[in-house]
């Protein structure tokens, strides 16, 4: 039951993560992949602050914030599209 709240975890904030970088999500498997990717991200950026998430609001910020940054980091490598 854990892992399909994790997945719902992961699809809200990567939705979430989405439409602050973008404007739009980008689908459902995108937006669940980014949304795991930036949970363990969000996750290891705060331990080097000493900050740890608590509940699920923790942890859907935590998520949120590390889908923000891989999105910020996704961004910088990819070439532009013209």
């Amino acid at each position: 039951m854990f892992f399909l709240w994790y997945l719902l975890i992961g699809l809200v904030s990567g939705w979430i993560a989405n439409v602050i970088v973008r404007g739009s999500g980008s689908g459902l498997i995108v937006n669940l992949i980014v949304g795991i990717i930036g949970g363990f991200l969000g996750g290891w950026i705060f331990s080097w602050f000493g900050v740890v998430a608590i509940g699920t609001f923790g942890n859907v910020l935590c998520s949120i914030a590390g889908a923000v940054v891989l999105l910020w980091i996704a961004a910088l490598v990819r070439p532009d599209k013209k």
